[in-house]
């Protein structure tokens, strides 16, 4: 093995070393592992905890929050440690304790004790779970030791139901798990748990006996208690693979079973698998189906790289994982990765060729057991099958005769080109000429003309250049060296071409691949919409992969629908509605090329998380021209970046709904606190007078009078209020028809005036309307109604004061100006005044919020403009600028009527 082989990647010891530093600078997560409550994990926390304390002198260890359930030995081993108190939570009328995070964080001590990591907290907590309390307290550099059960781990929670009969509800994602630094198994025999629950020792009597009958079962503990121990294996395997990467070790560990099962285009590559899937199964261990990239195997043809997908899909489908190598030698590949992860065992087939062929290229069977080590290799016949085609070099020439006609008439031309040359010049140049021309068959033709071109030289060069001439004889045995020279370098050359050819064109669709995935990544990046990515997806696919694109997505109603289509105006058959729908249910490909409904003319790939599609991607190329293997792989690596994409988009709309309907909620909320009280006020005024009047004889004629009055004025109100409320929502609607009349603006003002009278009364009113005021063309209801708004604005943010009404004429423009000398809006309403529910000072009084809406929507259904303005020496000024125009001429009176 070269030196550059056994030198380490730097880029894995670059990631090896942060990881060790983030290691060392994070706080560090224990977890007390079991396999079903009472199996003493809390007792053992408490245990190691007391053993820091007093053996090692670690003082700073606290008790976030233990649970006992009453239970004497547990309780007593808090004796003598520092307990945080816990804090009361409010819900639904009863008071909760629960672990309080805030005094964690400030008392922030080296350790702390956090019971029951699966808990859920009460509503009303920072967090939903109790597992999100201790990553907050990691990330604060807290170390944390905390208790969990199997059953609380998400990925086997299904499988708990299924043997216990129990779902339970309380779950941690297995991130926690991974994110542990260490994992202690707290085991008993399932025997002494059910004693322990017998003697009351886990639950009260009347509960442990319920238990027994069901969660507590025998073999019910048997199932967990081995989830549990394969968990806790698991995890001791992820740790013995990271301390050999992290020490260079190669050598294999057999601490555990791991199969490899080398598959190729081979038909008894299906065998293989099978075998290897049957080992594992028997074994109960994971195994892995492993296809090497070589550029010495040479190209596939189609027919092989269909039977290779086939057997990884099949490889799979029996639990394997899937991956593919690449290497300069296929042996080597295998090897190094089977030593990167500690594989056990190297399932391959036996060789079905002849030994020459071994002899010629190297026998791969023999180099895999050469340098497997303490590896074992069993080796597996196949299945007696097709043969296989032997792999073309993937070049065009190699399969037409014209390719090896051009290269003999290349090696000819050559040789007529020397003949008359052989006098002057040297012998050995004239072999560097059919050494050129081997080298320009092999990169135009391919490698096997390029071969019939090495051996057509040496023959040629024999023929008519060495002596004696035009003979196959060698009077000189030196040249027999040159012969073999010619060719060996022609063979090599050959060789090194086409697997440079191989390599270029490899690393082509590489970047071409890359660049349809950044190009896809580009163009989502700024969809906002699902309709719009869903547009973008469907236009890249079509696109990269020359065919007919949809994007389907369920409607309102559930039917799959198109929200992306290229071409614009495709339609798809009821067929290919069907094989997309078969896809949106069942989370899986369908369609031509794959096992389902092969038959279609379409195929699709579902978009979004794994077992809950967003859209589905049909694709239908022309006939004749299905996707290949190669393209059907690419295709997933689309669609999953695609699913990413929109998964994102949903998201946003979701979240954007969200806050939409928070907003609604909130104006909702406004609209009914601000109306509630403003409908109050009136109405408590109405019922009291009204009360009041009931009993005639206790009522002076005066104050039966002011009464009534009472009632009018609480009336009035009321009729304002819900004026407003209805004003608003035609607004809004777009139902307001304007009545246009033409009408001083004097007389608008008047009727406002007269509208607000009897509050008017009592101030200072200054009114300074330009004598030149043109007729104006409004609705007289709804300006009147703008002037209302306006002048009740000002009395009730300007309880003292001068108020100001003032008029002038501009070009084409009447402004009215409204004054107060009030306290001024504040920054944050002088911006957005004129928005629904916006306040002013002294909101539970300063009406609904609805006035100045009202007022901007009035002025621009008539084209007008309205603005707020801070008044210079107090006060706010409120600025409408309504179109003028020429009224038209007063028709003239009739003969002898009265003027």
């Amino acid at each position: 093995m070269v030196e550059s082989e056994l030198r380490p990647d730097p880029d894995a010891l670059l990631r090896r070393v942060q990881d060790e530093e983030a290691r060392a600078r994070r706080a560090k997560l224990k977890i007390f592992f079991g396999f079903a409550p009472g199996v003493g994990k809390t007792y053992r926390m408490l245990q190691v905890a007391r053993d820091l304390v007093i053996e090692q002198k670690v003082s700073d260890v606290v008790v976030g929050v233990v649970e006992t359930h009453k239970r004497f030995d547990t309780g007593a081993l808090l004796l003598g440690l520092e307990i945080l108190p816990r804090a009361r939570i409010d819900y639904r009328g009863q008071a909760f304790e629960e672990f309080d995070l805030d005094a964690a964080l400030a008392r922030k001590p080296r350790l702390l004790l956090v019971d029951e990591l699966a808990h859920t907290n009460i509503p009303g907590a920072r967090h939903a779970k109790r597992w999100q309390d201790v990553l907050e307290l990691i990330d604060a550099g807290i170390d944390v030791y905390t208790t969990v059960n199997v059953q609380h781990v998400e990925s086997l929670n299904d499988v708990v139901a299924q043997i216990t009969g129990v779902q339970v509800r309380e779950t941690i994602p297995d991130s926690m798990l991974e994110r542990a630094d260490e994992i202690e198994l707290v085991d008993i025999a399932p025997e002494e748990l059910l004693a322990r629950l017998r003697e009351g020792k886990v639950y009260l009597p009347e509960q442990a006996r319920r238990a027994a009958d069901n969660f507590f079962r025998h073999g019910n503990l048997l199932a967990l208690r081995e989830l549990a121990l394969r968990r806790m294996a698991q995890h001791v395997d992820e740790d013995v693979r990271e301390f050999r990467e992290r020490h260079g070790v190669s050598a294999t560990w057999p601490t555990a079973e791991r199969i490899l099962v080398c598959v190729g285009p081979a038909p008894s590559s299906a065998r293989l698998i099978r075998t290897a899937a049957r080992l594992a199964a028997g074994l109960r261990v994971p195994w892995v189906a492993a296809y090497v990239d070589a550029p010495a195997l040479g190209d596939m043809n189609e027919a092989d790289r269909e039977r290779l997908e086939a057997h990884l899909r099949l490889a799979e489908s029996l639990g394997a994982g899937v991956v593919r190598l690449e290497g300069a030698s296929t042996s080597q590949a295998l090897l190094d990765y089977a030593r990167r992860e500690n594989v056990t065992r190297i399932v391959i087939g036996k060789p079905t060729h002849s030994r020459l062929r071994d002899r010629l290229r190297g026998s791969l069977l023999d180099d895999v057991v050469r340098g497997s080590g303490d590896i074992d290799v069993l080796v597996i016949s196949g299945d007696a099958g097709e043969p296989r085609a032997e792999p073309s070099e993937g070049h065009p020439g190699d399969a037409a005769l014209g390719a090896w006609t051009l290269a003999a008439a290349l090696i000819g031309a050559t040789t007529a080109f020397a003949l008359p040359l052989h006098r002057i010049l040297e012998v050995p140049d004239v072999a560097m000429l059919y050494l050129l021309a081997v080298m320009a068959t092999a990169v135009w033709l391919g490698r096997g003309p390029s071969l019939l071109a090495a051996g057509l030289s040496v023959a040629a060069y024999d023929f008519f250049f060495v002596p004696p001439y035009l003979t196959f004889r060698v009077g000189d045995l030196r040249h027999l060296m040159t012969f073999a020279m010619m060719f060996g370098v022609g063979f090599l050359m050959s060789g090194l071409i086409t697997r440079l050819r191989r390599q270029e064109r490899d690393a082509r669709g590489r970047e071409q691949r890359t660049a349809a995935l950044v190009a896809l990544s580009t163009e989502l990046g700024s969809a906002a919409l699902l309709a719009d990515a869903a547009q973008r997806v469907a236009a890249l696919a079509a696109r990269t992969f020359e065919a007919s694109a949809a994007v389907l997505a369920p409607s309102a109603e559930g039917a799959l629908e198109p929200i992306g289509v290229q071409p614009p105006r495709l339609t798809l058959a009821a067929s290919d509605l069907a094989v997309a729908r078969w896809t949106f249910e069942n989370a899986r490909p369908a369609g031509e090329g794959t096992d389902t409904l092969p038959g279609a003319r379409s195929l699709s790939v579902p978009l979004g998380p794994a077992h809950a599609p967003i859209a589905v991607l049909s694709l239908q190329r022309a006939a004749g021209a299905p996707l290949g293997a190669e393209q059907r792989g690419f295709l997933l690596a689309f669609c999953r970046q695609a699913s990413i994409a929109l998964e994102r988009t949903v998201l946003a709309e979701r979240a954007s709904a969200a806050v939409v309907r928070a907003r609604t909620e909130e104006m909702r909320s406004s609209l009914l606190s601000a109306v509630s009280h403003d409908l109050r006020t009136p109405l408590a005024a109405i019922t009291g007078a009204a009360t009041s009047l009931r009993n005639l004889d206790a009522v002076a004629p005066r104050e039966r009078g002011e009464l009534l009055e009472t009632i009018c004025d609480g009336a009035e109100q009321l009729e304002r209020l819900v004026t407003n409320l209805l004003s608003m929502t035609r607004l809004e609607a777009g139902e307001v028809v304007l009545r246009r009349d033409w009408i001083p603006l004097e007389e608008l003002v008047g009727s406002a005036l007269s509208a607000l009278e009897k509050r008017l009364a009592q101030r200072e009113l200054r009114i300074a309307l330009d004598p030149a005021l043109p007729l104006i063309a409004v609705d007289p209801i709804l300006i009147q109604q703008l002037l209302t708004n306006l002048l009740e604005n000002a009395l009730r943010h300007a309880p003292s004061g001068e108020l100001e009404i003032s008029a002038r004429a501009l070009d084409h423009h009447v402004e009215l100006c409204v004054s107060d000398r009030g306290p001024g809006l504040p920054p944050e309403v002088l911006a957005r005044p004129f928005e629904k529910f916006v306040r002013g000072v002294g909101a539970r009084g300063a009406g609904v919020g609805l006035g100045l809406a009202i007022c901007h929507g009035i002025v621009s259904a008539h084209g007008g403009t309205i603005a707020a303005e801070a008044r210079p020496g107090g006060g706010t000024t409120f600025r409408v600028r309504l179109p003028a125009g020429e009224a038209p001429p007063l028709a003239a009176a009739p003969t002898g009527a009265s003027a």
